[in-house]
């Protein structure tokens, strides 16, 4: 088709120019309004970041999946000459389309291969699909009927937290932390908590503030180079978006922490401090993989073979596998420090964590202490049914539990300060249903299950319904139906 006359129809949809346009006119009217978006929308939306995207690991690689939708005559990839166009329009000018990147290309004819495309639009029509089939599975399991009221509004009784810079060998600048004292008797562990890719520690302190109230001290971790900090200035065009090149000094924050505790160095983490009896590492999307690979949890072999696989398409609804292909470039990953040292480990909670493609056979099998992973039914980026249920039907520890919570996104456990920071400018699809009565549902939960720690009664299968939001709380048995009843296929890397 020739280029001038698509750039005419886009501008003109209604318009009578050419026979292209009479050919694209037939289309529906959804199909062809969706088309005019998709030729005129900004690719990229701001030179710095596009640049700085560019030179990252994730934009190479999806770079490299477009160069094999758009080729050459004789079938040769466009990826490279992609590059080099897009990084000479955002030298000129702030945003790029889809057809000013058509036009700067320099190749007389180009070729759109629109096998691959359907099967992307089918691959994401796929796993919406599936989250349907997913849920109608989850309500079909035979597990009890459990009301419970809303929960408090948490936190109001807990300390303001300490913060404090934490000297560590592998960084140049002292570690921010913030200390949470917990109320009571001083008598259970404490939660070391870790914010997720592009987070701050003010976006978990709702969780820290209501664990601290009710008898458990918390630990938040900032990791810089990772944190919000961090994906700012990415946006502002400073540097390259973070990704999982963080994960060797996320964990050795996490081992610096745990023998500065062990120490004494973070002082009184509640009334009294001799009984003490061991951490529970705990975070969110990253925070919870570095949360479950500092537990001892390292990559299964084979992840390159694996990526190489589950890269044969542009991950639409699964972002996660970016970063997670990325762990298998990082040799120094091999050779991290994993376990908590000296300080007992209790258990891991984690809150929409990804390692699908990272365990794919033994899941959480080598953990022996409770695992809890929380998901939630709208998870686009980390989706509960290749993500979290897949390395949980390993689980070997009777306390473990899989929590699927409906109508939670992956951004549910956040809560934001400002609602206008630009950095979580997430529309409803991302969000999810009214976040404060998710995070409310996902705090009593996760109270029970820290709660049965200390005591001889499990945190039952069921499905739980509080504040209008059912959640269903699956041990590995339940977790295992609830895996027999999808498709299969659909599920593998």
């Amino acid at each position: 088709m020739a280029l001038a006359e698509l750039e005419s129809w886009s501008r003109d949809p209604g318009g009578r120019g050419g026979d292209l346009a009479v050919w694209l006119n037939l289309l529906a009217p959804a199909s062809r309004q969706g088309l005019v978006r998709l030729l005129r929308a900004p690719l990229l939306r701001d030179r710095g970041f596009g640049i700085q995207l560019l030179d990252s690991w994730s934009g190479e690689q999806m770079l490299q999946e477009v160069g094999e939708l758009i080729t050459t005559p004789d079938g040769r990839s466009t990826a490279t000459l992609l590059l080099s166009t897009l990084r000479g329009l955002l030298q000129r000018q702030e945003a790029v389309t889809t057809i000013e990147l058509l036009r700067a290309i320099p190749a007389q004819r180009l070729v759109l291969r629109l096998d691959p495309l359907l099967d992307l639009a089918q691959q994401f029509q796929g796993q919406l699909a599936l989250q349907r089939q997913a849920l109608a599975g989850l309500q079909q399991l035979a597990l009890p009927r459990r009301e419970h009221r809303p929960a408090l509004v948490a936190g109001q009784g807990a300390a303001a937290p300490r913060r404090l810079g934490l000297a560590v060998a592998h960084r140049t600048a002292p570690l921010p932390l913030e200390v949470w004292p917990g109320r009571g008797d001083g008598a259970g562990p404490w939660v070391l908590l870790m914010p997720g890719l592009g987070g701050d520690p003010d976006q978990l302190s709702w969780l820290a503030a209501a664990l601290a109230e009710q008898g458990w001290p918390v630990v938040v971790l900032e990791h810089p180079g990772s944190d919000g900090k961090a994906m700012k200035a990415s946006l502002a065009g400073q540097r390259p978006p973070p990704g999982a090149e963080a994960l060797p000094d996320r964990l050795a924050d996490v081992q610096a922490v745990l023998a500065a505790e062990r120490q004494g160095a973070l002082g009184p983490l509640g009334p009294g401090r001799a009984g003490r009896q061991g951490v529970v590492l705990m975070g969110h999307s990253l925070g919870g993989l570095t949360a479950l690979i500092a537990a001892g949890l390292l990559p299964e072999r084979g992840l390159e073979r694996r990526c190489e696989r589950a890269l044969e398409r542009l991950p639409l609804t699964n972002i996660s596998r970016l970063l997670q292909c990325q762990i298998s470039q990082l040799p120094q990953l091999a050779t991290a420090t994993a376990g908590t040292g000296g300080t007992p480990l209790v258990a891991v909670v984690a809150f929409n964590p990804f390692g699908g493609l990272l365990w794919p056979r033994d899941g959480l099998e080598p953990l022996r202490v409770p695992v809890l992973l929380v998901g939630g039914s709208l998870d686009l980026i980390t989706p509960p049914t290749s993500e979290q249920l897949p390395p949980f039907t390993q689980a070997t520890n009777p306390r473990s539990r899989l929590v699927v919570v409906q109508g939670a996104s992956h951004f549910s456990p956040v809560r934001l300060p400002s609602r206008g920071d630009a950095l979580f400018r997430l529309g409803s699809e991302l969000v999810g249903i009214e976040p404060l009565r998710v995070q409310g549902v996902m705090l009593s939960v996760t109270r029970e299950f820290l709660e049965s720690l200390r005591q001889p009664l499990l945190l039952s299968p069921q499905a739980r319904r509080q504040e209008g939001i059912t959640a269903w709380v699956l041990d590995r048995r339940q977790a295992r139906r609830w895996w027999r009843s999808l498709p299969r296929p659909q599920l593998q890397p």
